[in-house]
């Protein structure tokens, strides 16, 4: 059994223990479950990303108002110790299912999904090392990397042009070898089957991540993984607008919803490639106006403190000034190649002060 495997474990056991021991002890069963309110969540400088504060509550049998929630976590703990003892997964919408049998139920998916929320910040371990999975589908990933999944080893060069999607239970999934000296992360598919098509993993000597969008958490697990592991530089080319800009700043600095697991899901370390405010105006781009909802998110990421760099107010207040926003796909204005043939060695080369030519 992998080694964050057993740690779930032992807590998991540890948590029922704790429950029982006061049972025994003839005392009120409580828990301590770290603070979630937004008063506890602190942006830390220093690593780039939230954090939980110090500040917990209790949640004890001796309130009635809690006896129901308490009830929950001990059927929701046992569940999740028989998927990892047995070394199965289950989706959150199936373990909503599975909790209709349960003497203690939810009355719909989004109490099921808080109870495994608290699960996850009390112990500790993230729930897909506790055996719950989410129901979407992972990124995908091209390159010359070597990954071992259970018995299984392969090179996602050679898992055809769709490469490796990635699975929730990332952590489970070895990473033996690679030859890259970078990551590129890109936000739509279509620019990834781009970038396949145009090898633009041979030419920048890359990893190809499509983000499907907002990335889940396991691309977000895999990118931080593969960057510590291979000791390489992550860029991230979204949409240019503030939705583009905060899929790519969630991957650099997380979100303050997952603020109990940052530090396993950010990559502080992660540059933002484009596209900027800048670029619309220096490639003249094909835009779209702001919409009012752009131009309010906008302001809002303006006074969000992982914005608060040079670079950040730069380009949010130059796309305010400006009005407009492109896509990635508006480069195809020159040529389907030109993102690769042009845009992407000009940006990587001004970062990493080297020619890519």
């Amino acid at each position: 059994m992998m080694k964050h495997k057993e740690i779930a474990l032992n807590k998991l056991r540890g948590m029922g223990d704790e429950v029982l021991e006061s049972v025994l002890q003839e005392e009120v069963p409580s828990i301590q479950i770290p603070s979630r309110g937004t008063s506890n969540i602190i942006y830390n400088p220093d690593k780039k990303y939230f954090e939980l504060g110090d500040r917990k509550g209790t949640r004890s049998l001796g309130n009635v108002k809690q006896i129901k929630k308490m009830a929950q976590m001990m059927c929701v703990g046992n569940f999740c110790k028989e998927l990892v003892d047995i070394q199965k997964t289950a989706t959150m919408r199936e373990m909503y299912y599975v909790s209709e049998g349960w003497d203690v139920g939810f009355d719909n998916q989004q109490e099921s999904n808080n109870i495994t929320e608290d699960i996850e910040v009390t112990l500790g371990v993230s729930r897909e090392n506790l055996g719950l999975l989410p129901e979407e589908d992972g990124a995908s990933v091209y390159g010359d990397i070597t990954l071992r999944d259970e018995d299984v080893e392969f090179n996602a060069l050679r898992l055809g042009k769709s490469g490796y999607t990635i699975p929730p239970t990332v952590d489970d999934v070895e990473i033996v070898d690679a030859d890259v000296d970078r990551i590129i992360c890109v936000e739509t598919m279509g620019l990834y089957h781009r970038m396949v098509q145009e090898k633009a993993y041979e030419r920048f000597n890359a990893l190809i991540v499509g983000l499907k969008g907002q990335a889940a958490r396991a691309t977000r697990r895999f990118i931080r993984r593969t960057s510590d592991e291979l000791n390489v530089p992550v860029y991230i080319c979204n949409d240019g607008d503030p939705w583009g800009f905060h899929i790519a700043m969630v991957i650099i600095s997380g979100s303050a919803k997952l603020a109990h697991v940052n530090h396993d899901l950010a990559t502080p370390n992660a540059k933002f490639l484009g596209v900027t405010a800048s670029d619309i105006i220096n490639y003249d781009l094909p835009t779209d106006k702001l919409k009012d909802i752009d131009v309010t998110r906008l302001k809002e990421l303006s006074g969000d403190p992982r914005y608060q760099t040079d670079f950040w107010q730069t380009e949010i207040k130059k796309m305010l000034k400006l009005g407009r926003k492109a896509e990635q796909q508006s480069f195809s204005k020159y040529g389907l190649e030109y993102i690769i043939d042009t845009y992407f060695p000009n940006k990587i080369s001004a970062i990493e002060g080297q020619s890519l030519e």
